[in-house]
């Protein structure tokens, strides 16, 4: 059989999954049957979809691959041993964190020492005026660059506009290109891109979790430009469409969250901040726009842009907090003091970061792993600092590209 009926049996089978954990499909905007199929009387028994996945993956393998399209079998090879992981996670197999991360994600977490955490809240603590300890005057300093409620939205809307003016330079996006907003209450995340297909996204933002100025940009580079609104309208536009507009490749009208694809998804999005707002052009943004929009005081933008890079470092507490909780070395309470330590939130923030945890487990590497294996590879390619015209364009092949990271030598 062809790749591409090997390629109708993965969706179909990403479906069936999807009847069991309404978390797996993220997107898909392939034939309507098809999803009518799955959705019709009862969901298949998981040993049965088991042996579907083992059948799929063991005939790729086995096929003989066109000029060109190594790179999609390789893909769909990652993909369904995701697939299979997951499967055997539904049916109560326990991963260790490590392992189970490398088993969806094809990325072992490397281990963050407490010392490496405590040098940056050492650095942190000499950034930070004020008494008091170094959460409490971060948290003191983040009260004074919170977005007010009812200002969230123009300032998210300029950030939208600007993150996409920046995008539009170096990426041609769909002429269907479009996006709304929503904002809504009691979600386990901070924000969500659902892509609808034909270049369209819906974008929620979580108004639960207060939105401080750098989370505001962030977000509108991170779920819109050049972000995950982007990667998805590229991939579609390049490989889901039908000849000659794209390849026909049926597997890219299918996003399954847990699997390979969401690392590059994840990391190409959070570097994909820094691509667009290099250096000090994301401060001067922030100081000369979205703080007078804000009604802030743009003296705390540089402030603030000190304490945010060492935060980098502490973003892989989260890591450190989940391989605790979900291997059982740290109970509930214990993880959840571990984040209010290393990631500098309150009480109550760090009870909703576990809540994440609890969905997603070992899904929080792709944000801080996945960027820097992103940032790793784009500089390997020569899309350094030095020359932002190769970082876009290194950056822009690879969200418009089958790679997982696999293929990135990662």
């Amino acid at each position: 059989m062809a790749l591409s009926g090997w390629a109708e049996d993965y969706v179909n089978l990403v479906l069936a999954v999807g009847r069991h954990d309404a978390d797996f499909v993220d997107a898909y905007y392939g034939p309507p049957s098809w999803k009518a199929a799955a959705e019709a009387g009862s969901p298949r028994p998981l040993p049965d979809l088991g042996t579907e996945a083992r059948r799929i993956r063991e005939g790729l393998a086995a096929a003989s691959v066109p000029a060109g399209e190594a790179l999609r079998r390789d893909y769909l090879l990652g993909q369904l041993g995701a697939v299979e992981a997951h499967l055997a996670r539904l049916q109560g197999h326990r991963f260790s964190f490590d392992d189970e991360a490398e088993a969806l994600y094809q990325a072992r977490p490397p281990v963050t020492p407490e010392a490496t955490l405590e040098a940056a809240l050492a650095r942190l603590d000499r950034v930070l005026d004020g008494p008091g300890s170094v959460q409490d005057r971060y948290q003191k300093a983040r009260e004074r660059v919170l977005v007010p409620p009812e200002r969230v939205d123009a300032v998210f809307q300029a950030a939208i506009a600007e993150a996409r003016e920046r995008t539009c330079r170096h990426a041609t996006l769909p002429a269907s290109d479009h996006f709304r907003v929503e904002y809504v209450r009691d979600k386990a995340w901070s924000a969500y891109n659902w892509y609808q297909g034909g270049g369209t996204s819906v974008i929620q933002v979580n108004l639960d979790l207060p939105i401080a100025m750098d989370r505001a940009l962030d977000l509108a580079a991170h779920e819109g430009y050049p972000g995950h609104h982007v990667y998805n309208a590229l991939l579609e536009q390049r490989f889901a469409q039908a000849p000659p507009a794209g390849r026909g490749w049926v597997e890219f009208t299918i996003y399954p969250l847990f699997s390979p694809q969401s690392l590059i998804a994840e990391g190409t999005a959070n570097f994909g901040i820094e691509v667009a707002f290099p250096g000090g052009e994301r401060l001067a943004f922030e100081r000369d726009v979205l703080f007078p929009l804000a009604g802030l005081d743009p003296a705390e933008a540089e402030r603030w842009s000190r304490v945010q890079a060492e935060l980098k470092v502490l973003a892989f507490a989260d890591n450190e907090a989940a391989r605790g909780y979900l291997d059982g070395h740290l109970d509930r309470a214990g993880a959840e003091a571990f984040l209010v330590r290393y990631s500098l939130r309150t009480a109550a923030q760090a009870a909703q970061r576990l809540r994440f945890i609890d969905t997603y487990r070992s899904y929080v590497i792709n944000y801080n792993l996945g960027e820097q294996l992103v940032r790793d590879w784009v500089e390997r390619q020569g899309g350094t600092v030095a020359d932002p015209a190769r970082r876009w364009a290194v950056f822009v092949d690879l969200i418009s590209s089958p790679r997982l990271p696999r293929a990135l030598g990662l």
